[in-house]
């Protein structure tokens, strides 16, 4: 699904609807050229996740951790760019796959295909563009569409009180 945005904090929002949808063990990559809106959008993902701190493209340093406070089943959240990489095997010398395996931790990757042989296919690809002062976006659909990957649809909910009270109805009958 390509999502269209036009300012900074719309880049922002896309990123936190995407940031509330992720749990634990989540690797998104963003792909895009230089100024496409990439750590933008991380900016927006950490936000939901409940990091205050400022988030900056982790370019120098590789890798960025951000411990997380807010009750999830995560409990770090990874910023990673390889832009400035040679390979994968540099990577896996800085200790990324760490990282990127962690069931506990929620990664963004900027820059993903110097390590595109360490993704799994699990991994959430994003990729922006900027095309005439927007960022166009395109995010895989089961994110947007299906929002609350988390939580339990009402539909089953419902089926499980449907079906209770048919074993309770039955079991009175029994009796």
């Amino acid at each position: 699904m390509i999502v269209e945005t036009k300012s900074v904090e719309e880049t922002m929002s896309l990123g936190r609807k995407i940031g509330a949808t992720l749990k634990a063990g989540d690797v998104v990559t963003l792909s895009g050229d230089l100024g496409s809106g990439k750590t933008t959008l991380t900016k927006g993902i950490a936000q939901a996740l409940g990091i205050t701190q400022t988030i900056t493209s982790p370019t120098f340093t590789l890798i960025q951790i951000h411990e997380l406070k807010k009750k999830t089943q995560a409990g770090q959240f990874a910023h990673i760019d390889t832009y400035r990489t040679k390979s994968a095997e540099e990577c896996i010398g800085a200790g990324i796959t760490d990282i990127l395996f962690n069931e506990k931790t929620i990664c963004v990757v900027e820059w993903p295909n110097k390590i595109k042989k360490l993704l799994t296919k699990e991994t959430i690809n994003i990729k922006l563009n900027t095309k005439n002062n927007k960022h166009e976006i395109n995010v895989p659909d089961h994110i947007l569409k299906f929002p609350i990957r988390k939580k339990i649809p009402i539909a089953y909910w419902l089926f499980l009180i449907i079906m209770i009270g048919f074993y309770l109805a039955l079991f009175k009958a029994v009796q």
